[in-house]
């Protein structure tokens, strides 16, 4: 009798998984059940060490600068999703190819070994769903994840069971061919049928109370402001108590190309640890209080939005951000001020830090010092709406002058502790401070915008609450010339647009800027990678005119 070949075992389990992948999209979609790729995608992003974690990111980011795919966040979330189907695609094969070995040593049915494997494997599988949590339907998801993983084992199995001809004749071979070629197609099939039914059928709704606008008759924020606020006047999207003091601000007209002073919702970037943003219905969402509070109690989003709302302008940016990258954006937040709330719970004075929980796993530990800043907030709305799903509904944190790998989304716990908490990033390697570094970049250098001789090159600068004092040009290696900004900011936590009309030379020619903050310190020249405290350098373009 011929034994199955372990080649042969890849291939079929390969096979085989895909459609399975596709049946528990459609399981997500019409039934809230578990989609097994993401979700062990998640947890492996959860449990590899730091470095190894780093590196993908990294490499993920270099990818998608280098090719030029598009928007760094989105493609490299793409990326990652189908990094975790193709992991199941892999795990598949692997397990195809150990049951070929484990049914050319028995006598039972390939069937029955298949199931048992599957059975094992979603043993497993469950294991990993509840220890993460992230089981809506727990009875439903590990029945409905053993009933796939043990009926694609079986089929497996079957498909894999000896030949009872000690060789294979040629036209046993073609049937073979055929077979694989059936089950190719069949499998494709599954898929496509199965995806297109969860898309025409079902989705993950976003929760009713994401993205709508903000209660008092708030409306959406302009891209950008045109007229100049007059100090202490409402901001547009605000409540009417949430004021800001702005100075009358210099209108320079940006450089043609220059990325928007306020971000649009839809394009400001999205990093954190999931294959999807966490999905919470804010009707049902508590944050609970915990450790040392006089008065602690569970507080919901009504409980939040009733203390005065407070909105700012602020620029935030990723750490992984490189030297001239696009995972920075500005917008207008509203929320409450932090250190108002604390000492509405009675935070106790041994407090030294507020710990801090996310949905998704996610934690972060805020310096007293930051607690009682009056820029920090609980920030429960984005560009005068409640915070889409992406960034974090129904609350997360803003803390001044730190980079995002310390700013949680989706908030469902803060303790108050006595001690140097931990955080998810720090604990994997990453800075413990997170401070921004002075970063410059250019936007635009617009050749075809020519207007007597002078080419428009623009872009901005930021360098987190310290300001930006100067930004300098300099072209094909020559003097530095200072350029015009558009000041002051919206904020003092936001970038400022600069711009320089540079008289034209024809040929090729490199730009480099270069930006001093508010303390007159200067931007670092030399080139650093983001790990572990954010990149460094100079950003330039090469252009011909």
């Amino acid at each position: 009798m011929r034994r199955p070949t372990f080649s042969l075992g890849i291939l079929l389990g390969a096979l085989i998984s895909s459609p399975l992948v596709a049946l528990f999209f459609l399981g997500e979609q019409l039934a809230a059940l578990p989609f097994v790729p993401f979700d062990l995608f998640d947890w492996l992003a959860r449990v590899l060490p730091g470095n190894v974690v780093t590196l993908g990111i990294d490499s993920i980011v270099g990818l998608v600068r280098l090719v030029g795919l598009g928007p760094t966040d989105r493609v490299a979330k793409g990326v990652e999703q189908a990094m975790a189907i193709g992991l199941v695609v892999v795990a598949g094969g692997v397990l195809g190819g150990l049951l070929a070995l484990a049914i050319g040593r028995t006598t039972r049915p390939g069937w029955q070994v298949g199931a048992g494997g599957g059975l094992l494997l979603a043993l497993l599988v469950g294991g990993i769903e509840v220890s993460a949590g992230v089981l809506a339907k727990p009875v439903g998801g590990l029945l409905w994840i053993g009933l796939l993983l043990a009926g694609g084992g079986a089929l497996l199995g079957h498909a894999l069971s000896p030949a009872a001809e000690p060789t294979l004749s040629p036209q046993d071979r073609a049937f073979r061919r055929a077979l694989l070629a059936k089950m190719a197609v069949g499998s494709a099939g599954v898929v496509l049928g199965a995806w297109g039914l969860g898309r025409l059928l079902g989705s993950r709704p976003a929760p009713s109370g994401a993205g709508q606008p903000l209660p008092g008759g708030a409306a959406s924020v302009p891209p950008t402001p045109t007229p100049p606020l007059a100090a202490g006047s409402a901001l547009p999207g605000a409540s009417p108590q949430a004021t800001l003091a702005v100075a009358p601000r210099d209108f320079i007209a940006p450089a043609p190309g220059t990325r928007p002073e306020v971000t649009p919702t839809e394009a400001f970037y999205r990093i954190d640890i999931n294959a999807r943003p966490v999905s919470i219905e804010g009707d049902s969402w508590v944050l609970q209080v915990d450790g040392l509070f006089d008065n602690p109690r569970p507080l919901t989003l009504a409980d939040l939005m009733a203390y005065p709302p407070v909105t700012q302008a602020i620029t935030l940016s990723c750490i992984s951000n490189p030297i001239g990258g696009d995972l920075i954006g500005t917008g207008y937040w509203t929320g409450v001020r932090l250190r108002d709330l604390l000492q509405d719970l009675g935070l106790r004075p041994e407090a030294r830090e507020l710990y801090v929980e996310a949905a998704d796993g996610f934690y972060e530990s805020v310096a007293m010092a930051d607690l009682m800043d009056p820029r920090t907030l609980l920030v429960y709305g984005m560009n005068g709406e409640t915070l889409p799903v992406e960034h974090g509904y129904p609350l997360r944190i803003y803390i001044p002058n730190r980079y995002g790998m310390k700013q949680p989304k989706w908030i469902t716990r803060i303790e108050a502790i006595d001690r140097e908490g931990p955080g998810y990033w720090v604990d994997r390697g990453w800075s413990a401070e997170a401070r921004p570094r002075i970063i410059s970049v250019i936007d635009t250098v617009a050749v075809d915008q020519q207007v007597d001789g002078k080419v428009p090159i623009g872009g901005i600068a930021w360098a987190g609450d310290r300001g930006i004092q100067k930004v300098e040009v300099q072209v094909d290696g020559g003097p530095w010339v200072e350029a015009v900004l558009r000041t002051p900011p919206l904020s003092p936590l936001t970038w400022v647009q600069w711009r320089y009309d540079w008289p034209a030379v024809p040929g090729r020619h490199t730009f480099r800027v270069r930006a001093t903050d508010g303390t007159g310190a200067l931007q670092i020249e030399e080139r650093r990678p983001t790990r572990p405290d954010g990149a460094t350098g100079y950003h330039e373009v090469t252009v011909t005119i």
